[in-house]
């Protein structure tokens, strides 16, 4: 059976989220509370361990994954959801899934990439314009010949009202694997002849399902590393790039919020 066949795109889902969280509410005897409407994938964990040892996160109640902790905290006053470590399309929309039957509005998520073509040296976070769809989750979503794209508005508003006032951070297309460890030369040579910026492992799953459910998904790639080629790779800045990805977050929650209203 071929991955594509077989996918219904028009019928909904037997099994839904909102179902599984209902019954694991009533196992967990949880209160059938929100979780706040702006919310964080942080698939590396390192926003989430910094706002842990600084004393800012709080473990929230309200919850109910079976596979995860969402913690809360603030930044300039709103309140922000986090979940960590949520790392592959397929965990990633898991979890995306369940954030937004659970009272999430916004999802931002912030992972690390590897550079497939770099620009310019000054440049540190990629805006995921297109996910080029090289994984298995999006194929459930939208059909093989659909684009895995931002929500088009949503990226014009970016544009126009984040982007001149964020240095270091550039509108580009990714390549979404699933298989890391199978990133070859021909495979990312490839990539660079497509134009791709950079290389992550969620983004096309979730403009996918982002698509499909009309949700409002954001995704930014940190650039951080050119595959281990070279040593000394890997390395994020202040407190493993937190400092600057939380207030890349809250610029950009900022700015969403401004663009709803």
């Amino acid at each position: 059976m071929h991955i594509l066949e077989n996918k219904f795109y028009e019928e909904e889902s037997v099994f839904k989220a909102e179902n599984l969280l209902r019954e694991a509410k009533r196992q967990k005897r949880l209160a059938n509370c929100l979780v706040p409407s702006i919310c964080v994938l942080d698939p590396d964990g390192d926003m989430l361990s910094y706002l842990l040892k600084a004393g800012r996160a709080k473990l929230n109640s309200c919850w109910a994954c079976y596979h995860t902790k969402l913690y809360t905290f603030q930044l300039e006053g709103t309140e922000f959801g986090i979940v960590a470590c949520a790392v592959g399309a397929s965990f990633a929309v898991l979890i995306a899934e369940q954030l937004f039957v659970s009272g999430c509005d916004i999802l931002i998520s912030i992972t690390s990439s590897g550079i497939i073509n770099r620009t310019s040296e000054d440049i540190e976070y990629v805006i995921i314009e297109e996910a080029l769809r090289d994984e298995g989750t999006s194929y459930h979503y939208l059909p093989g010949e659909e684009a895995a794209l931002m929500n088009a508005s949503l990226l014009l508003h970016l544009r126009n009202d984040l982007l001149p006032s964020v240095p270091g951070v550039k509108v580009g297309k990714s390549w979404t694997t699933d298989a890391p460890y199978r990133e070859t030369y021909s495979a990312i040579k490839k990539m660079e002849e497509a134009g791709v910026d950079i290389v992550e492992m969620e983004a096309a799953a979730l403009y996918a399902f982002a698509k499909a459910k009309n949700k409002k998904v954001i995704c930014f790639a940190h650039i951080t590393n050119s595959m281990a080629q070279t040593e000394f790779d890997f390395e994020k800045g202040a407190e493993n790039g937190s400092v600057a990805s939380l207030h890349l977050i809250h610029l950009t929650a900022k700015s969403i919020c401004s663009f709803i209203q």
